[in-house]
């Protein structure tokens, strides 16, 4: 259960990992479209139950019920040291992706 538990999340975080990128990448490129709304709502949704749960994924808390071991991202199968500073780094990436469409949707 463990590994089904790790691999759900791993492509989640994979998932959730480009549509930061992409939503970098259509503040770039000044592109809108439905390809945007969807990285826009699945990253709205993660927003959602990450602090729905309290600022933790629901999926850490079914890993240690299975198992897990200690360590600070220890529910996926990504190494620790690629995954330490996920917040800050997709955080930052996500906020100038998001300021850069608002430039451009504005006419910048």
């Amino acid at each position: 259960m463990l590994a089904l538990i790790k691999t759900i999340h791993t492509i989640i975080f994979i998932f959730m990992a480009g549509s930061v990128f992409f939503i970098l990448y259509c503040g770039i490129a000044k592109i809108f479209g439905p390809a945007l709304y969807v990285a826009l709502g699945l990253i709205s949704i993660e927003g959602i139950v990450f602090f729905g749960n309290g600022m933790k994924c629901p999926l850490t808390g079914m890993a240690k019920k299975y198992g897990a071991t200690k360590g600070y991202v220890f529910d996926s199968f990504f190494p620790e040291k690629w995954t330490r500073y996920t917040f800050p780094v997709f955080g930052t990436i996500l906020g100038i992706g998001l300021f850069l469409l608002l430039l451009r949707w504005n006419g910048f």
